[in-house]
């Protein structure tokens, strides 16, 4: 412990020497280059020996997962009036807050739920109630899977972070970005992610494209995409100061076109860190077919509630998967799934059953709740019986006007089933809402759903095929189905966007978590109804 604390003290110290001399992140503008490369040296010599300590840490923790949880109990409870370890931990009698039913507040609608599971798994950004361990077992990881990544300037970082909070290589190495800190601390996020664009694009050796979440990248690279000719313009003018220069060849390769074009402008590239859940999977999609093609995605954290509770470890793996840290965060665990309807009776970390889908409680410092998270994890065990979940499921929102209960995730797998029936449609955004939220403007009609979707290579729909999303949800709920032929739910509203109009929904509600694909209050819906173009 006195070792990682010696480390973090360190790396703090050189993350405060960087901001004096110039700026973390860039490497500063009166620092010169032999100056960027020893701070970048020595922070690796830190990192390296933090990281060691850090994992025989997580390991001897993991091997006896039942002992760490009942400390960190303790550790929360700040030992007034806790059991003793052994006899506390293991009961339910420690929690004076009863969980809620299954299929109450908590199972489905979003407002408050939403707000804790959003970046499940957990945005690459993290506050100082964080671990400080995530940092460096994240750091480590790339470094031992991808070995260029960690080059001084390497990292181009792309998040609106309002100047509170920092990436998470930050406190450790803040001299891997290739942008000031300052470059996320403009105004707006629209302006922040041009400029952290403009710096990246200056830097033709980058080994890693970096972002809060998967939606900041998606919208930088869309920037890029619309106005790649300004860029161009801004870096040859030098507009920011100091001067940015243009490489060379950056104009002939957006010229091209946009497939690969990531790799097409920083040929290094090795990797894209970006939290994905699973309401925006939609530009993690889109990002791999287009812009980023055949690079490898990587999600380091899984987190909720203010919590870090687990880390990515195999990042060469497609499919993500994290190992729960047992000292981070309380966790309990409800059986999900089939057979699984009963009264709520949870089950510890140290107990839960290979290939068992279970719902996360979690108990964090963030105000000592303990609340059921929608997060459903299929846990095969990992080594040191620590669970590892793979593909993580946030099912945050359902659409429901007469309980039918219809999950976000389900309901986009519906509406793309749509969008391939509509010749020459492609998705590139959407929101939907009950009718119930336009009050009186919604109708006199039976509640209904509208949704809203930005299309691309389409300037409007006919009736006939709007109406195919109604039949696809018809096809695939049958409870949907039932209330549409009695008539008690009102057939699908869909409305056609201006192209960009959810970039500007993203920018005016700031950095609030993922996307909501359930829109709760009326703001936003005003919004984006005021977009509507057929």
């Amino acid at each position: 412990m006195l070792l990682a604390g010696l480390a973090v003290v360190l790396a703090l110290v050189l993350w405060a020497w960087g901001r004096r001399l110039g700026g973390a992140g860039s490497g500063g503008a009166r620092r010169g280059p032999w100056g960027l490369v020893l701070r970048h040296w020595l922070a690796l010599r830190v990192l390296g020996r933090a990281a060691g300590w850090q994992r025989r840490h997580l390991e001897q923790a993991s091997k006896d997962v039942r002992r760490s949880q009942e400390h960190l109990l303790l550790r929360l409870q700040g030992g007034a009036g806790a059991a003793e370890p052994g006899t506390g931990a293991g009961h339910r009698g420690g929690f004076h807050r009863p969980l809620p039913r299954r299929g109450g507040a908590v199972a489905g609608r979003a407002g408050e739920i939403h707000r804790l599971v959003s970046g499940c798994p957990g945005s690459v950004s993290i506050s100082l109630s964080l671990p400080a361990q995530g940092p460096v077992l994240y750091l480590d990881v790339l470094r031992r899977v991808f070995p260029e990544a960690l080059r001084p300037r390497g990292t181009a970082r792309f998040s609106w972070a309002r100047g509170c909070s920092l990436p998470a290589a930050a406190w450790p190495l803040p001299t891997l970005y290739c942008a000031p800190e300052e470059a996320g601390a403009v105004p707006s996020r629209a302006a922040a992610l041009y400029v952290q664009l403009l710096f990246a694009l200056r830097e033709r050796a980058l080994r890693a494209l970096e972002a809060g979440l998967v939606s900041e990248l998606y919208d930088a690279l869309g920037v890029l995409r619309a106005g790649w000719q300004g860029l161009a313009q801004d870096l040859a003018s030098g507009r920011l100061s100091p001067r940015l220069e243009l490489p060379e060849g950056t104009r002939a390769e957006c010229a091209r076109g946009w497939d690969g074009v990531a790799r097409r402008l920083w040929p290094r590239l090795q990797v894209v860190v970006a939290a994905e859940p699973s309401g925006e999977q939609l530009y993690g999609e889109a990002l791999r077919e287009s812009e980023c093609r055949g690079l490898p995605f990587y999600c380091p954290f899984y987190g909720a509630a203010g919590a870090l509770l687990g880390v990515n470890l195999w990042p060469e793996q497609p499919d993500s998967r994290y190992l729960l840290c047992p000292g981070w965060a309380f966790c309990e665990f409800l059986p999900a799934g089939p057979g699984a309807e009963g009264p709520p009776e949870t089950v510890l970390l140290a107990d839960v059953q290979e290939g068992q889908e279970y719902e996360l409680v979690l108990t964090a410092q963030a105000g000592l709740s303990r609340c059921p998270l929608s997060c459903h994890l299929p846990t095969p065990c990992a080594p040191h019986h620590s669970p590892t979940p793979r593909h993580p499921h946030t099912p945050l929102q359902t659409l429901s006007v007469r309980g039918e209960g219809v999950p976000e995730e389900r309901f986009y797998q519906s509406l793309r089933r749509a969008v391939a029936m509509w010749p020459g449609a492609r998705l590139v955004d959407y929101v939907c809402a009950e009718s119930s939220l336009l009050g009186a403007s919604s109708g006199a009609c039976a509640p209904h759903y509208q949704v809203f979707v930005e299309l691309r290579g389409v300037r409007d729909l006919s009736e006939a095929q709007r109406y195919k999303l109604d039949q696809c949800l018809q096809e695939d709920f049958p409870v949907y189905k039932t209330f549409r032929l009695k008539g008690s739910i009102g057939p699908v509203r869909l409305h056609l966007v201006a192209a960009g109009a959810f970039r500007e929904l993203r920018d005016a509600a700031g950095p609030l978590g993922p996307m909501a694909r359930v829109l709760r209050e009326s703001r936003p819906l005003h919004f984006i109804q005021s977009r509507v173009v057929s």
